[in-house]
């Protein structure tokens, strides 16, 4: 199993830098960023500087969208990034959460996105692609190699995710719900002719190290907000026990009054009080060294490849330490 880190870029950059460092001295293989202008610095700048400042480390958004960049723009700066670093880039991408809504848009459509995919790896790898109707290719790429990951909750983006991505992300840690929305993926990838078993499975959550339940809980509990703006689209799209999206997913926003962006991915979030314990514990990797090898062997029992590891608490560099002398090793 591979292991990555996922940070907001907050400033000073410098600060995501040396962090991104100290994971990959720890064994983590992948570097991840939230991607929203408004809200956090601009993440392909600072991917720079974490590609100049690692050996092997590839790096990307968690997630990019395809409305707040121009779709060749996306691509070049990959290609760039890969040019001057040798193909260490990956591209998640997904509707768009936080991006598009703080600054007063919509999310994509799934078909835009799925639009997106494909163009935006095909020009990232040096093929010519059709952007606005116009046909274009980016004429300095040699060998380029964009894999990109689809971040999915509803079954029309799981089975979007199967047809066109190359990995398939998913952002809670819910044995339950990772099994039923991989098969989903897979399903989605065979019936397209594709092979199920090539694409890549991103279990991404928070997790942090301690004997303190109770305080791990309310330093993790953002999560379960996040994710709620999901699922409350879903809700809206398909409605409550609609048999598309699990009960076990949709029950818990009942309780839910709003959000504010203010405090996306951040502890002490005023806007996850609806989030029950319990959910806490499902979504999230929490406890002692030994829980989070049970349930991380769990979930790659389930055919996940790489878990990707929140670290939007107050203990970054002890949880990251933590998993780099015991729980990597353990997984290997």
């Amino acid at each position: 199993m591979d292991f990555g880190l996922v940070l907001q870029t907050d400033p000073p950059a410098s600060q995501v830098v040396s962090l991104m460092k100290r994971a990959e001295r720890n064994g983590f293989r992948y570097g991840w960023t939230f991607d929203s202008a408004v809200l956090w610095q601009e993440p392909f700048v600072i991917y720079s500087q974490i590609l100049a400042n690692t050996q092997k480390m590839h790096i990307g958004p968690m997630v990019t969208n395809p409305g707040t960049r121009t779709w060749e723009v996306t691509a070049s700066t990959f290609a760039t990034l890969n040019d001057m670093y040798g193909n260490r880039t990956v591209c998640g991408i997904g509707r768009g959460d936080s991006a598009m809504r703080v600054a007063g848009r919509a999310p994509n459509t799934l078909a835009r996105l799925g639009e997106a995919i494909d163009v935006i790896r095909d020009l990232a790898e040096g093929r010519e692609a059709e952007v606005d109707g116009n046909p274009i290719r980016i004429p300095w790429i040699r060998d380029g190699k964009l894999p990109v990951w689809m971040a999915a909750y509803g079954p029309k983006a799981l089975a979007l995710a199967g047809q066109k991505a190359d990995g398939f992300i998913l952002q809670l840690a819910d044995p339950y719900l990772t099994e039923w929305m991989v098969r989903s993926v897979r399903e989605a990838a065979a019936a397209a002719g594709r092979d199920p078993d090539a694409l890549t499975i991103c279990v991404a959550a928070p997790a942090y190290v301690g004997d303190d339940l109770a305080h791990a809980r309310d330093q993790c509990r953002w999560f379960g907000g996040m994710v709620g703006n999901h699922v409350a689209d879903l809700v809206g799209r398909y409605g409550e026990h609609s048999g598309l999206v699990p009960d076990a997913l949709t029950e818990y926003i009942k309780a839910r009054q709003g959000y504010d962006y203010s405090h996306h991915g951040r502890a002490g979030n005023p806007s996850t009080d609806f989030v029950p314990d319990e959910i806490v514990d499902r979504f999230c990797l929490l406890g002692p060294v030994e829980a989070h090898i049970e349930k991380l062997r769990a979930l790659r029992d389930l055919g996940v490849d790489q878990f990707a590891l929140y670290a939007m608490h107050d203990e970054r560099e002890a949880t990251i330490d933590a998993y780099g002398g015991h729980v990597i090793p353990a997984l290997d």
